[in-house]
């Protein structure tokens, strides 16, 4: 056996599961805390448009991704390493998506107009974690 096979943080599919849902879960709530943060006054409308458009881009785009994450997940066999509950396409798109906020955040964008979108980001990915935290709870843990 290799050092690195040894090594591995190898894991059920179901801790995989977990994984990737709390993942989801918590970037999608950092994500809107720091949008509700970075807004010095919020409106209403802002927050209902910003969770208007997260509810949008849930359902039309990244609801899908979480299927195939899901799908790559499931299909993958029981012990493979928890580093790979993504494939390394995701992982790219994961480190774009912080680079790209941190830009935006860092720009002449009015805040307001960053807060909503960190809103909509937010919510999108928790409302679409919810579909990976289903798959979990169906998963019944090894006895």
């Amino acid at each position: 056996m290799s050092w690195v096979a040894r090594f591995k943080p190898g894991a059920s599919t179901r801790t995989n599961l977990l994984v990737a849902a709390l993942m989801w879960s918590f970037g999608g709530l950092y994500l809107m805390v720091r949008g509700y943060l970075l807004a010095e006054a919020l409106s209403w409308i802002f927050l209902g448009a910003a969770l208007g458009l997260g509810t949008l881009k849930a359902f039309l785009v990244i609801e899908r991704a979480a299927r195939k994450n899901i799908a790559r997940i499931v299909a993958r066999p029981a012990g493979m390493c928890i580093g790979g509950v993504y494939s390394w396409g995701m992982w790219g798109l994961v480190v774009c998506m912080m680079l790209g906020g941190r830009l935006l955040r860092n720009s002449a964008v009015p805040h307001l107009v960053v807060s909503v979108i960190y809103l909509a980001v937010g919510w999108a990915l928790l409302l679409s974690s919810r579909l990976i935290w289903q798959e979990w709870r169906v998963r019944k843990p090894l006895r």
